[in-house]
């Protein structure tokens, strides 16, 4: 029986990784299959209970052709006023749009003059949902009403669309490609050999090819949402939560299997004496993303269970197939490499040193990187999260922004995206008189049965009608939601009204305010689960309230140097509402691990040689480990930037610099000299609060330096 069962542990190994291989080859293709159950229409992910969706909600009775508008723009060139001829001949070019392939079948707008007559307008209604053939039909829709003498471009909701379907058009292989090479660059500077990186890498696509698998079977079904953003910050998240846990794992194998030679022993010790730090650090990420499921912002939601599961996939794939391999290759995994023993008393390396530096003087080296964490933290007011301009989404030069801006410059700035307004049918004289009187509303008129503002009876469902209002300033500028917010006052105070403002500048008004709610909610809440977990882990109550501190301020400290960096460096005006929250949800979970990574081995140290020799024991033990997976989680993260989309940079730069902060300074420096300045009270309530060790090497009783 004890043969019998020495074999069957003997073949584990080898099935764990059979098994693995089977999920990698049935399920890997699902990582570029996401993208097939992705939506990247941005009304799918406003805030539910907003007024601006409750107008869309009641609005969609109007929009019978369930059409997207495409707003064309023709200027003379060389500049000068349009003709009369050319505006007969944009004229009988958009009605020759009518019917063809990919268009509504409501027809297009007529042709109108810009006040200036420098500039002609039409809308063309496209055909919704056309999905991959959206560029397409607007080609055609260009070629066509390209007239000689004159520019033609193409702006509004379709042009938008089109320029975000081919931004995110390289997430599945760019995006997987630059994150993947930057972590196998890395890890092979790390380790200097040419094995383990690859499985490490191997481990990482089998739990990103799980995770997308459940994630696509979720959304086929619609049970979680995916758009591009989230599509794209699932891949990152999980190649950078899967090397991190790997590269922790792998130390403690080099570190056992230098002490014992026998690699399933090794593996077996490396994965049990890990398996706590790894999986009280999972839990406070994927705790932390699924505290997003109280926002109120669709997109936001999505994110928590979507990144809660590839966190879970993650731990599942470095705590059974990393271990599975390693038990198999031994020291093989390491070639042309040889494992060492890591004893910190003979280490003479860089953290060592560092080491040195805390212990001679913990205080100051605390109260130095405390200030400038706050003095970088001052800066942090300056980010402004108002949202981002249209010209400012894209951080290449998109054929929407330009023509965007052509628009602007030769009509009112809301034209083609007017405040909607709907509003019982017996009331919408008054209201439409009140929307005119409105400061920042430039026309409004009613929807009638043509489908187009003005020019005949006002189109009346369910004793309801819509009624366009026009603003003066552009449809994403702060003037034009300050006109949203007077406008509103001004239609609720019609007796019996009971209307409701949407359309673009009321969808982006509400998704900031909802997005002030949803931060004045959730950042407690995931405070409070951090700060449980680390309760709980750790056994102690000053500790993770200290540990919550310093992450906490190195997120703000990060928001300082990003605002600095986003205005004078990267030329944005504004962040998006929502990156403030993922900023903090991010940086705070993954700045919580590192200190987990950290704390976990100090408290074993501190349990045999007291909490200063503990301390710096720690250190030096973790220091190399926890710095390149800080380096790998950040270079992944960074990876982001090769999406052309503002959200996706700002996210990727906060979160890149701020886990190269909190790596290099919180970690290794203010924490673990702030540990040794509290001295044994920073362990209270457990028994190391009493300084007890059990090695000569320890250092009870002996009082804090600096």
């Amino acid at each position: 029986m004890r043969n019998t069962s020495r074999w069957a542990r003997s073949l584990l190994p080898l099935a764990l990784v059979v098994v693995w291989l089977a999920i990698g080859g049935i399920l890997g293709p699902y990582a570029g299959k996401l993208g097939e159950v992705a939506t990247n229409d941005r009304a799918a992910f406003l805030p539910q209970r907003a007024e601006s969706t409750k107008a869309l909600e009641a609005g969609a009775a109007f929009d019978r052709s369930k059409s997207v508008p495409a707003i064309v723009i023709w200027t003379a060139e060389p500049a000068g006023r349009v003709t009369s001829a050319q505006q007969e001949a944009a004229t009988r070019a958009v009605a020759g749009l009518s019917g063809r392939p990919g268009t509504a079948a409501q027809p297009p707008s007529a042709v109108l003059v810009s006040d200036d007559g420098l500039a002609l307008q039409a809308v063309v209604p496209l055909a919704p949902d056309l999905g991959d053939e959206l560029p397409a039909v607007l080609d055609e829709v260009r070629g066509a009403a390209r007239l000689p003498g004159m520019a033609v471009r193409i702006a509004g909701p379709a042009a938008t669309q089109a320029d975000l379907s081919d931004a995110f058009s390289g997430i599945d292989g760019l995006l997987l490609g630059v994150a993947l090479g930057a972590v196998l660059l890395i890890l092979l500077l790390v380790y200097r050999s040419l094995l383990l990186p690859l499985v490490i890498i191997i481990s990482a696509v089998f739990a990103l090819g799980l995770a997308c698998a459940v994630v696509y079977a979720l959304a086929e079904h619609d049970l979680v949402r995916v758009d591009g953003q989230v599509q794209g910050i699932l891949s990152i998240l999980v190649i950078g939560a899967a090397t991190d846990y790997a590269l922790l794992l792998t130390s403690r194998f080099r570190e056992e299997l230098a002490a014992r030679g026998d690699r399933r022993g090794a593996a077996v010790a490396a994965a049990r004496r890990s398996a706590g730090a790894i999986t009280a650090s999972a839990a406070t990420v994927a705790l932390g993303l699924l505290a997003l499921l109280a926002s109120d912002l669709t997109n936001n939601r999505a994110l928590g269970p979507v990144g809660a599961i590839g966190i879970v996939c993650a731990v599942l794939s470095t705590l059974t197939f990393l271990p599975a391999v390693l038990a198999l290759l031994g020291r093989t995994a390491f070639w042309p490499a040889a494992p060492k023993p890591a004893d910190p008393a003979q280490d003479r390396g860089v953290w060592h040193r560092v080491a040195a530096l805390i212990d001679r003087a913990p205080r100051r080296v605390w109260v130095s990187t405390s200030l400038l964490l706050l003095v970088l933290a001052g800066f942090s007011p300056a980010l402004s999260s108002t949202g981002v301009p249209l010209d400012e989404i894209f951080v290449n030069d998109a054929p929407s922004v330009s023509a965007q801006q052509t628009l602007g410059r030769h009509f009112p700035g809301g034209s083609g995206q007017p405040a909607v307004i709907i509003t019982d049918a017996r009331r919408a004289d008054e209201v439409r008189a009140a929307a005119e009187d409105t400061d920042g509303v430039a026309s409004a008129a009613a929807r009638t049965a043509s489908g187009r503002p003005g020019g005949g009876p006002p189109l009346e469902i369910g004793g309801r009608v819509r009624i366009d209002a026009t603003l003066d300033a552009a449809a994403d500028s702060d003037a034009a939601k300050d006109a949203i917010k007077h406008l509103r006052e001004r239609v609720h105070a019609v007796p019996g009204a009971d209307a409701l403002v949407g359309g673009y500048t009321a969808q982006q008004y509400d998704t900031q305010q909802t997005a002030a709610r949803d931060r004045a909610l959730i950042v407690p809440i995931v405070l409070g689960i951090i700060l449980l977990i680390l309760v709980l882990l750790l056994r102690s109550v000053l500790l993770p309230v200290l540990l919550v501190v310093t992450v906490g301020l190195n997120y703000l400290a990060t928001l300082g140097v990003s605002a600095l960096v986003f205005e004078h460096l990267l030329g944005f005006s504004g962040t998006d509402a929502s990156v403030p929250l993922y900023g903090f949800v991010f940086l705070v979970a993954l700045g919580v691990d590192y200190n987990i990574f950290l704390m976990s081995r100090v408290r074993e140290e501190t349990a045999g040689h007291g909490v200063r020799a503990g301390v710096l024991r720690g250190l030096t033990t973790t220091g190399g480990v926890i710095t390149s997976a800080g380096i790998v989680l950040a270079a992944t993260f960074a990876a982001l930037m090769v999406i052309p989309l503002a959200f996706l940079v700002q996210i990727a730069f906060i979160v890149a610099f701020g886990v190269l902060l909190d790596t290099l300074v919180v970690r290794s420096l203010l924490v673990p000299a702030a540990v040794i300045d509290i001295g044994p009270r920073a362990w209270w309530p457990s028994r190391l609060a009493h300084g007890a060790t059990s090695s000569p090497g320890g250092t009870k009783g002996t009082p804090p330096r600096g």
